[in-house]
């Protein structure tokens, strides 16, 4: 592998550490907990090995899963802008614990603000109680 993006934010430890720092928030969310399997294991592997794979690093994710199709994957689920604005403040927290350097911490949350505004298949309000909480 060249000197890309993965290896420059030091490359699986890296990826590992803020998916599992982003699942952590996810355990206390009522809104997106509900979205996940009950073992978030699998979840964690998946991500992780997504994100290496579209960063530079290994096909893991591709070897074991095909195509990633995202939008695919997730129209399960009712995605609204509630639900994207939770998930990318636990994915903004994570990333940021991980102190990378500015370009690299814009770069990576600049991919992550489009992924998550590309998931939302759900217009208008969704009853799901208090959204003050945000």
């Amino acid at each position: 592998m060249s000197d890309g993006f993965y290896e420059a934010i030091g490359g699986h430890s890296a990826f590992d550490r803020i998916v599992r720092r982003f699942y952590e928030g996810i355990k206390t969310d009522d809104v997106l907990l509900p979205m996940y399997p009950d073992d978030l294991d699998g979840a964690v592997w998946r991500l992780t090995a997504f994100l290496e794979q579209y960063w530079g690093g290994p096909n893991s994710y591709s070897d074991e899963r095909g195509h990633p199709r995202l939008r695919a994957r997730h129209a399960a689920f009712r995605i609204d802008d509630v639900a994207r604005d939770r998930w990318l403040r636990h994915m903004t927290a994570a990333v940021d614990a991980e102190s990378l350097s500015p370009l690299h911490r814009e770069t990576l949350m600049d991919y992550l603000d489009r992924a998550a505004h590309a998931m939302v298949n759900t217009m208008g309000d969704v009853d799901r109680g208090d959204r003050t909480a945000l």
